[in-house]
């Protein structure tokens, strides 16, 4: 079988990787892809908002299953598009994909049917927002309502930070703002939880924490994330009952009455506190670079998980994964988040020789005549699995050493909560 995957990043190149070791894929066509994917499938340009050539396309590729690595097509409607098409596509409906379009929209499926979350207010206009932060306690979160691509979060230590988040995106920051949401800000530490949907069952599929501030320590700006390391130390049995019943299963209840048909991956961002979980935000695929750090342990055949999710059969699926640890580091562009430069040559990339427990995921890269350049912040993803985090982090930085890569930059203490050295 013939199978499509959209999006550029590191983790559709994990996706790409894994499906290439499925019995059942034929050839593989990212669009667009990068230059890691480019070694194992073709990669195609074309825009992604026009559906209709993306269904031509499929069609003469003879495409019988599209993935859908990030967001904003899924925003967008994709899988309406293809409801009812011989094509089959893994990813939630337009309805469904509002969980991670909107925030608010999120926030009053919670309020309705008591699903532990921040306190929190929505307002429609700049006066009115810096009218309610004269009257707060800090620090809280200052959030745009919509795609902003994992950035558009702020946690404000005081007045002056919410006024100046609150001003950037009502001008636009993260496209047109017509509601923006304060919240209190959550004590605890935080986790991601990931399940794979075929719009009736559910299924477990991994944990992580992610680090998304760019320095040491969690400190500094947000970016889309610095690393992870997986499965996340708070995860018990009786932590475990309470996301599902407390948070995924209420969730799910109300998209079906709201009409909605959520079939693939669902991202569940946590803060547990006293071993109690609060929702922090839902995205509506699978987390960067949490799918790098878990898809390496996963036994099961992706390809089949896919399958039977779009097929309505997941219950007849068994995942399993190793019991291994892993560590994924991110080695950014010099200057990422703000401002930095692409197109610098990564030399001798394909000359380092990984182990067999490590791998090596693209996400900002281009392949040229002459070699692999980068191109975009976030631009290589290292990853190494054994029975111990420690290992796995020390193997991973040596081998982003041994690269050298002059314009790069990475964080050396990626699953400092559980390493303890």
């Amino acid at each position: 079988m013939n199978v499509g995957i959209i999006g550029s990043g590191g983790r559709e190149h994990a996706i790409c990787y894994m499906l290439n070791k499925s019995k059942k894929v034929s050839k593989i066509f990212c669009f667009p892809g990068n230059a890691g994917t480019g070694l194992i499938a073709e990669n195609v340009n074309l825009d992604l908002d026009n559906f209709s050539e993306l269904e031509k396309l499929c069609t003469e590729k003879e495409i019988e299953l599209l993935v859908v690595g990030p967001e904003k097509p899924l925003v967008n409607g994709i899988v309406d598009h293809f409801k009812g098409k011989s094509i089959k596509i893994f990813g939630p409906d337009k309805i469904s994909s509002k969980l991670e379009g909107s925030k608010i929209f999120t926030k009053k499926i919670c309020q309705e049917n008591n699903i532990p979350t921040s306190k929190f207010k929505i307002f429609e206009d700049l006066k009115g927002t810096v009218n309610y932060l004269n009257e707060c306690n800090f620090p809280l979160v200052v959030k745009a309502d919509g795609l902003a691509s994992g950035k558009g979060v702020y946690i404000c230590k005081n007045f002056d930070d919410a006024k100046i988040a609150s001003e950037e995106i009502f001008n636009g920051k993260f496209g047109s703002a017509k509601q923006i949401l304060i919240e209190e800000f959550l004590e605890g530490e935080e986790m991601s939880y990931f399940i794979v949907t075929d719009g009736i069952n559910y299924k477990f599929f991994g944990s992580a924490q992610d680090h998304k501030r760019v320095g040491e320590g969690d400190t500094g700006k947000n970016t889309g994330g610095m690393g992870c390391y997986s499965p996340s130390r708070l995860l018990s049995k009786d932590l475990e009952l309470k996301i599902k019943t407390k948070i995924i299963e209420p969730t799910l209840n109300a998209i079906n009455k709201s009409g909605g048909v959520y079939k693939g991956f669902l991202y569940v961002g946590l803060m547990i506190k006293n071993d109690e979980p609060f929702l922090i935000e839902f995205n509506v695929r699978m987390g960067d670079p949490e799918c790098q750090t878990i898809l390496p342990t996963l036994n099961t055949d992706l390809m089949d998980i896919f399958l039977s999710c779009c097929d309505g059969t997941l219950n007849l699926t068994n995942i399993n994964f190793s019991r291994t640890k892993s560590v994924c580091i991110v080695l950014c562009s010099k200057g990422y988040p703000v401002e930095f430069e692409n197109n610098i040559e990564i030399k001798d990339l394909e000359k380092l020789k990984l182990l067999k427990n490590q791998n090596i995921f693209h996400a900002g890269t281009l392949k040229t005549k002459n070699g692999f350049i980068s191109n975009g912040g976030r631009v290589l993803n290292f990853v190494s699995t054994s029975d111990d985090f420690l290992k796995c982090r020390d193997e991973t930085i040596n081998l982003i050493k041994k690269l050298n890569w002059k314009n790069g930059y990475f964080r050396r203490d990626i699953g400092y909560k559980v390493i303890k050295i």
